[in-house]
Formats: C-alpha cells, structure tokens, sequence
C-alpha cells in the first residue's frame, strides 16, 4: 500500500485517547466546544456535533476507560488474589495473609501458565466434554455449532490447557495458541488458537478468539472504546475491535490501517496478519485441497471472529474466503454500521459463507455499541435468538435492541430472578452435567441489579448448543 492510500485508508475517523487526558478534562467533553481540536479526542473532520446525548456518550465512553488505565493493577491484583483461591493446586501461597501480602508486593501468587490453571470463565462452567450425547458428526450444521461454541469457552485458558484438552481430551490437533501484539496498547492483548479437525470428507481448521476476561482491563478498554474508523466502499467499523486484530500504528502520521503486508516480527505478532498466513501455509499443504477453515469466539472473540473475513475481503483474499466454512459467534457486540453490514452480507453471500450469530437471553453485550441516531451501529446476519428456556428462534434482530428501556426493566429483572432459580433446579430437568457451581450462581445473583449480565457468560451458550439448536441450522 502506498503512502497515499496508507493516510486516506479512513475517509473519517474518530479516535479517542483517554491516556491523554486527566480526569478534570473529561468535563471538557460535556461543556466545552471543539471537542475534535482536544488531544484525547482525534477526528479526521469536525464530526461531533453539539448534542448532549453525543456528548454523553463520548464522556461515559472515556470515563470508563480512565478508570480502567487508572484501577488496571488493582482490577489485576484483585484477580490474582480470587483466582489463587479459585486455584489451589497453582497457587504459590498456602496462607491467606501470605497471599494478599505477596500480591501487594507485586509478586507471582499463581501460576497462570499451569495445567492446573483454570480462568474465572473456566470455573463459571467447567464442562469439557466436546459434545452432547444427542449431537452427532454425522448432523455437521449442529456439530459444527456445538464445536465452535467449545472451543470458544475454552479459549479463555492457557496453552496448556488448551493443548490438554484438544490434543489429549478432544483427539484433535492444536496447530498454534498465542498472545497477539497490539500496537495502540503496546502489549500482547489478543488470544487465540487453531486447532484441526480431521472428518471422513475433510479436513477442518478452527480459529477461536478469546473473548474479554473478568479482570482483564485492556479487553474491558477495548469494548468500551467507541472509536471508529469509516472505511472507503465498506463502512464504519469498531476502532476498537480493529485495533486488537492487528490494525498498524505508525507513530508519525498516527494511524496507517491495514496495509496488505507488513514486516513479520515474531516477538510481537499481529492476530489478522499471523493467522492468515498460517491458514494459507496450512491449506495448501498437498493433501488439503479439501481443507476448509472456520471461525468462531465469544464476546469480544466473535467480533474479531467476523472482522476477521472483513479485512479478507478488503485484500481480496479470494484463497482463503472460498475455504472459509463459517462463521459462529455468541454473545457477539456490533461491528460496524449500517454500510459495513450491507458490505459483509454482499460479501458473505457472494463467497457462500455461513454466518450464524447467537444471542441469549437479556445479553448486554449483544445491544452494545447502540444501533440508534448516533452511534449507527447494527447487527447483520442470521441472528439465533434463546430465551431461558433454550428455545430459538431466527430473527432479524434481537428483543430490546438497545438494552436500556425502561419498560423492559420490570420483565429482566423477573427474567433474572428466574435464572438463578433455573441454576438450582436445571440438573433436575437435564442430568448432572447441567449442575452450576457457586462462582455462576454469584454472577446470577448479580444479574438481580444488573440484568444482563450473567446472561453474558458461556454457560448459557453452551446449554444452547447442547439443548437449543433447531433444525433451521440446515
């Protein structure tokens, strides 16, 4: 990409930069003018308009994110210390007292890269098993579905596990599991992994994102980042979002986007750029002229699951989109506006690529970024939508869009209610595997304040896939 084209990649942008401003300025957001001429709001053009409502948005949205900055090593610290009693067997400290003394001096109280490791993600549903008895290989639509959504869970963990439970548990190949670079955190804050699976007809490669962990403050900045960059012909997208796929930073001119090619450096890969050449290298291995790939995470993980074949698209990367199976994602948030998502569904019928998104319940996440006036983001695609009954049905787009409505409060905090009720006596209905431990049980009682919540977690998503999938998948 030329020079040009690398300044021009964005015919609008807005970027916010709330490690540029302290915390008396953020009231600059709600009553001064010329916001887009301030150092931690950076626009292409004058774009934001004297609008309270704006105006609030973009003060909520920095707001959240100086906090995050602010509390990042006590959100961390903190963590350590649940996650060190939730880990008995790779803690480091056998006294509480110890424990919290040796975290507040800043040393290792768990060890994270052991198989005896598990995230918090992990002990909210620590089923592993790939399947349930009712789905079978031979019905691939609902496999496929219950595969993405398990590995999506459990890519919240380390290599370790990881490798633990593909290679020895699921009798499957990992073929790669890291921490991906970006450049406006200036760390490695993206994960993922690609595992194989070997079929009777072909061979399947599936790429799983991990989504936003509990005390993970750079995830959490990056959902509630409302940055965008507007794309020439394709639209606006999540700034966000882009940035942990691999989106270039170049320090003199700010943003360069998303050149072609880039320089390869092992010791900082970036996700979008590291994964396609390792899918490319893979599938044109001799004897994988079958092999196709897929894509699937929760969270945060499945809008980088669907801005993956995005930036396929905008590089006309024709190989791997016409290898591309499908896409799964769940409790996905939107990606883009309204362009954008005439540009993927164009894109995804043109390349016959399966899109399945699933939404749960009252799920915060899915209603975020708002579709309304201002933010002008929406949802596109084949939306799945499970009430706490587990069953579906196919919609253009999810109940209470937007979350907040006050005349949808009364009925999700008695939704609420009756999910934890259902956390008691589900084992009763459905066997066993179904029962939910008290770290689950602590979320639903959270979802009594703030419904929505709980309805986030991957135990809902996989009970939808082991008991929701109707037969409109085929």
């Amino acid at each position: 990409m030329s020079e040009s084209n690398e300044k021009l990649f964005a015919t609008k942008f807005m970027l916010l930069k709330p490690e540029k401003m302290g915390f008396f300025q953020l009231f600059q957001v709600l009553f001064g003018r010329d916001i887009e001429e301030k150092d931690f709001v950076q626009c292409l053009e004058v774009i934001i308009e004297p609008r309270s409502y704006q105006k609030w948005l973009l003060f909520l949205s920095l707001l959240v994110q100086k906090l995050l900055y602010s509390t990042a090593d006590i959100l961390q610290c903190f963590g350590d210390i649940v996650e060190s009693f939730l880990n008995p067997k790779a803690s480091y400290n056998y006294n509480v007292f110890m424990l919290v003394f040796n975290r507040i001096q800043g040393k290792q109280v768990v060890n994270k890269d052991s198989i005896n490791y598990l995230s918090m993600i992990g002990h909210m549903d620590k089923r592993v098993r790939l399947l349930d008895k009712s789905i079978k290989y031979e019905d691939p639509n609902k496999y496929n579905v219950a595969l993405s959504m398990m590995a999506s869970k459990v890519s919240y963990e380390n290599k370790a596990f990881v490798h633990a439970i593909v290679v020895d548990h699921w009798k499957m190949e990992l073929i790669d599991c890291r921490d991906y670079w970006n450049d406006y955190q200036d760390k490695a804050t993206t994960q993922a992994f690609i595992m194989l699976e070997k079929g009777e007809d072909h061979d399947t490669y599936v790429v799983a994102f991990r989504g936003t962990e509990p005390f993970d403050a750079d995830a959490w900045s990056t959902d509630f980042d409302i940055s965008w960059f507007e794309l020439p012909d394709i639209g606006r997208t999540h700034a966000g979002f882009m940035k942990a796929l691999g989106l270039q930073l170049e320090l003199k001119n700010n943003v360069v986007g998303w050149p072609k090619q880039i320089e390869t450096d092992e010791n900082r890969p970036r996700a979008y750029y590291s994964i396609r050449d390792l899918l490319k290298k893979h599938l044109k291995l001799k004897g994988n002229e079958n092999a196709k790939f897929t894509l699937t995470g929760h969270s945060l993980g499945g809008a980088l699951a669907i801005l993956f074949p995005a930036i396929l698209m905008l590089h006309e990367e024709t190989f791997l989109l016409e290898r591309l199976e499908g896409v799964y994602t769940f409790g996905q948030p939107r990606v883009g506006d309204g362009t954008f998502a005439n540009y993927m569904e164009q894109n995804l019928k043109h390349y016959c690529i399966k899109y399945l998104r699933f939404v749960y319940g009252n799920d915060i996440v899915t209603r975020l970024p708002f579709d309304n006036n201002i933010m002008k983001f929406d949802h596109f695609g084949t939306c799945l939508y499970y009430d706490r009954s587990y069953k579906g049905k196919k919609m253009e787009d999810e109940p209470n869009k937007n979350y907040f409505s006050w005349k949808d409060m009364i009925p999700m905090w008695v939704n609420a209610f009756m999910e934890l009720v259902r956390s008691f006596t589900i084992v009763y209905k459905y066997g066993p595997e179904y029962q939910e431990g008290w770290v689950i049980r602590f979320y639903r009682l959270v979802g009594l304040i703030f419904p929505g919540i709980p309805a986030h977690c991957p135990q809902d998503y996989v009970n939808v896939t082991w008991l929701g999938l109707p037969s409109y998948l085929d």
